[in-house]
């Protein structure tokens, strides 16, 4: 909510200074944003008259006008404006006047000059060169009846102050200069003075009927004929001044006029052009696939759940939300049909944002206007339309049902006072706070009272809510400060519990850097992602590409690193914990939320370095990373029940030769691999992508550490190189290989595989260092070789071995 000051000091005007009136708006819950003057800075500018208007001998684009306003004789200007003519009234720079500063920050002086051989004495101005507007078009053109030669500042009341609110969703009664200058005068103790609002009087009986048949989705709709209005006819400066300050473009009066009417008041209004109406209103819902053309020229297509504002010939416009171009005012109207309503909030959220659509009247209706406000912006639009355009209005017809709302009661129990809000406040003060605020005491009791909410206070509904307007009004820095005393009970954590944080730690000492991602996501990346779960879907989405809930942190992270590399970014390795949402059919009552650990690495190992190229991240990399994980948790000491294993696995995302699951007592804690080529290329990957993810209450559940004692006897090494099956596996290898070798067995790596020339295109030979030692004594070669034999023995018995 964006206003001027002096327009709000119309209403109420309280002794403080702007920076003082700022801090009391934003202390009593209501934030203001910014606050930036109406216009530049600059001085030495007056209200002049172009009383005459010459081609410039020397230039085509360029007039010598005669200008009145500074002092008793007229000078001579050069302008380039197109709009330069005799008879306007314009702003007019004098010699010696400073103007606001441009792009360099410097101010600017006008001087006399001389352009193309014509001498001129000032400049003429325009909106944007005073910094008082966006117009930049021409000449910023003054009302005929401004007095010439008085200062600009002075006329235009330019020193003053815009201010922009941002509110809280439960505060829209706020969203309009009525709201704001009611809180101001409850804070200060001030009466406000609301302008008197007279009914206006019909001079025609002209009506239009209305036919409400959108259930509680519209409980009220007024409507009112105007005839024989000039549109032509602008909008004076005072209101002009008032919505350009508001954030809002003047267009024409009868826009103008609701614009100003929904600013001042916080009501919506919409005019069509009557002879373009045809049989009677209709508020109803939209058939399904029905089309509209918007005011904005966009063609929508609406599902049954949107509301419209119809006539027998179809749809006019989508209520609370935006007028059709078929019905709107054009600068032919003659007749008008003035429309203000009451929509129930439900009804209009979401559904401008559908279509892509945020308006100043959907931003209030979906939050919720005053229902019985209607009545009174017809009467206050209506007069304003008559004065400016003229023109014979009709009676105002209203439409209403049995859903119109009802005023709240609430009860506050006075101990909940102290309770609440830990201090004890006098009665009478506690009534005339709520009193101020437009309450209505309707009983009272030793123990508690009775107030009748206000019409525009829709967000009191329970006894906190009452708590909540006697801190804000009696002011949060007046609240007592008082210790809070709690019981201490903290959170037992048990040795065997691994803390998040040492797993984030570790990624990070590997290159790994936290992504923070939406747990929604959009729907085509998660299908690629997850084709065979069927996500959650949110109901009310705050974008298309936010709509169903994630069953994989892969979305986000994918989605993290695409952003990444489209700024130029080549390589990546990004983690992050947090909860995934599976549901097996897809609804809320079956949702399972599993907190997992997941991430993606891509690219080149290392940076981009003179020392030479850096090898691509590849399967064993992201291996690396799960394995040092694993093992802060003692995974490489558990016993046989508890072992970490990895086997192949299957994952419709992920590469069919380059997947794994990774195993815990033979159940699946986790999953890791290469993108599969088709889901790299969906996801417009150029290379690539490896991913993991693991449930964090696996990989947090750690073996108590226990000491061991160092041997002081040297280690013994034995290489072998054993031919195997294609299909046998690392794991199977050292499965075998351990559960043969005996318990001096300290160390078994793999550290090389080899197939080509010489060996079974069906085999491949694998090479083996088995490291021995004994705790106790040095081991004999007769001992060591018995170990060997064992193991060559086995691996021949149970995987087919033969020594290379």
């Amino acid at each position: 909510m964006k206003f001027s000051e002096s327009w709000l000091r119309e209403w109420v005007n309280p002794e403080i200074s702007t920076q003082q009136l700022v801090d009391q708006i934003t202390m009593a819950g209501l934030e203001v944003d910014a606050v930036e003057s109406v216009a530049g800075q600059f001085t030495g500018v007056v209200v002049g008259e172009i009383i005459a208007a010459e081609q410039h001998p020397d230039a085509d684009k360029l007039r010598v006008c005669t200008v009145a306003g500074d002092g008793d004789e007229t000078k001579q200007v050069v302008c380039g404006a197109p709009n330069a003519r005799v008879g306007i009234k314009i702003p007019f720079a004098t010699v010696g006047a400073v103007l606001p500063p441009g792009d360099d920050g410097k101010a600017f002086k006008i001087k006399k000059a001389k352009l193309r051989g014509v001498e001129s004495f000032g400049m003429l101005c325009a909106q944007t060169e005073l910094q008082a507007g966006e117009d930049d078009s021409g000449l910023w053109e003054l009302p005929l009846d401004a007095p010439v030669g008085s200062d600009l500042n002075d006329y235009l009341k330019l020193n003053d102050q815009c201010i922009e609110v941002d509110l809280t969703p439960n505060r829209s009664d706020c969203l309009c200069v009525k709201g704001i200058a009611r809180e101001v005068g409850v804070l200060n103790r001030l009466d406000v003075a609301v302008p008197e609002i007279p009914a206006v009087q019909p001079t025609i009986d002209d009506t239009f009927s209305v036919s409400l048949e959108a259930g509680d989705a519209c409980s009220r709709y007024l409507g009112r004929i105007v005839k024989n209005v000039d549109v032509s006819k602008p909008s004076p400066l005072w209101l002009q001044e008032k919505l350009r300050r508001g954030g809002v473009r003047s267009i024409d009066a009868i826009v103008d006029v609701t614009n100003y009417v929904l600013m001042e008041l916080g009501q919506p209004m919409h005019a069509f052009d009557f002879d373009k109406l045809n049989g009677q209103i209709v508020v109803r819902m939209a058939e399904n696939k029905e089309k509209l053309t918007l005011l904005n020229d966009q063609e929508v297509e609406l599902n049954d759940d949107v509301m419209v504002i119809a006539d027998q010939s179809g749809a006019l416009a989508m209520a609370g939300i935006m007028g059709g171009e078929p019905s709107s005012v054009t600068n032919t109207t003659k007749d008008i049909f003035l429309e203000a309503a009451f929509f129930n909030p439900l009804a209009i959220a979401n559904r401008a944002r559908r279509f892509g659509l945020h308006t100043d009247s959907s931003h209030r209706f979906e939050r919720g206007v005053d229902f019985d406000l209607a009545k009174q912006a017809m009467e206050r639009a209506t007069q304003l339309i008559i004065d400016i355009t003229g023109g014979e209005p009709g009676p105002v017809v209203v439409a209403e049902n049995e859903h119109l709302p009802k005023l709240a009661e609430v009860t506050l129990r006075k101990r909940r006072i102290e309770s609440g809000l830990g201090f004890t406040l006098a009665d009478d003060e506690v009534l005339e706070i709520l009193t101020r605020l437009g309450l209505t005491q309707l009983s009272s009791d030793d123990d508690s009272w009775t107030f009748q909410v206000p019409s525009y206070r829709f967000d009191i509904q329970i006894e906190e809510d009452l708590l909540e307007e006697v801190a804000r009004i009696y002011g949060y820095n007046n609240l007592p400060v008082t210790s809070m005393t709690i019981p201490a009970q903290f959170k037992r954590q048990t040795e065997t519990q691994l803390p998040l944080s040492r797993v984030r730690s570790t990624l990070v000492a590997r290159g790994y850097q936290e992504a923070i991602c939406y747990s929604f996501v959009d729907e085509k990346s998660q299908s690629v992602i997850d084709p065979d779960i069927k996500p959650v879907p949110l109901q009310n989405p705050i974008s298309a590409d936010l709509s169903v809930m994630r069953t994989s942190l892969w979305a986000g992270l994918l989605g993290a690193l695409k952003h990444n590399l489209n700024r130029q970014q080549t390589r990546a390795q990004l983690f992050e914990t947090g909860l995934k949402f599976v549901s097996e059919d897809g609804s809320l009552e079956k949702l399972v939320q599993t907190p997992v650990i997941a991430g993606v690495i891509y690219g080149a190992k290392s940076a981009e370095s003179w020392h030479g190229k850096s090898a691509n991240f590849d399967f064993y990399d992201l291996k690396g990373d799960v394995e040092a994980m694993l093992a802060l948790a003692g995974a490489e000491s558990l016993d046989e029940s508890q072992k970490i294993e990895f086997r192949p696995g299957k994952h419709s995302a992920l590469h069919p030769g380059q997947t794994a699951e990774v195993l815990r007592s033979g159940k699946v804690i986790g999953i890791l691999g290469s993108l599969h080529p088709q889901a790299q290329k969906a996801l417009d990957f150029d290379r690539s992508v490896f991913v993991f993810e693991l449930d964090q209450a696996a990989l947090t559940e750690a073996r108590v550490p226990e000491f061991e004692s160092l041997s002081k006897h040297p280690e013994v090494r034995r290489d072998l190189a054993v031919v195997v099956d294609q299909s046998v596996t690392g794991a199977d290898l050292e499965r075998v290989v351990r559960s043969s070798a005996g318990e001096w067995l300290t160390e078994l790596k793999i550290f090389d595989v080899y197939v080509g020339e010489g060996i079974d295109t069906q085999r491949k030979s694998v090479a083996l260092g088995l490291t021995f030692q004994h705790p106790s004594s040095n081991l004999t070669d007769e001992q060591i070789n018995a170990s060997v034999d064992a193991v060559v023995k086995h691996l021949e018995v149970e995987l087919n071995a033969t020594l290379r």
